[in-house]
């Protein structure tokens, strides 16, 4: 993944209201909420609510899906691990981060969030 990408993504969840839209719709896994279940949930004002959406959509975090007269948003799992392989993939190169270190011994690639079963 670019680094040009992965610090859109960032920029765009760095925003307290929009990191807790994608929170929401991370826990709703492959069937997202409507727009009207996300707006419901979070309180947040239709129009500002479409502000933040657009701005997780153009940053490729969050796709949307008309069925019928209800609009879907959903979480692009695919590039949500992509920025946390981006971020974990040369963890402690430079430091053998073995026992005494601050991170646990875990591999990586059980860092990587999974798309909900």
């Amino acid at each position: 993944m670019e680094v040009q990408r992965v610090a859109r993504s960032l920029e765009a969840l760095g925003n307290t209201t929009r990191l807790e839209i994608y929170k929401l719709l991370v826990k709703a896994g492959d069937s997202g909420f409507p727009v009207g279940t996300l707006q419901s949930r979070t309180g947040i004002p239709r129009s500002t609510l479409s502000h933040h959406l657009h701005r997780l959509i153009d940053a490729g975090l969050v796709t949307q899906e008309r069925q019928g007269t209800t609009l879907y948003c959903r979480t692009d799992y695919a590039v949500m691990n992509g920025i946390i392989e981006f971020l974990t993939s040369e963890c402690c190169v430079e430091q053998d981060c073995g026992e005494g270190s601050d991170r646990t011994s875990a591999d990586s690639s059980s860092l990587t969030a999974s798309k909900p079963a």
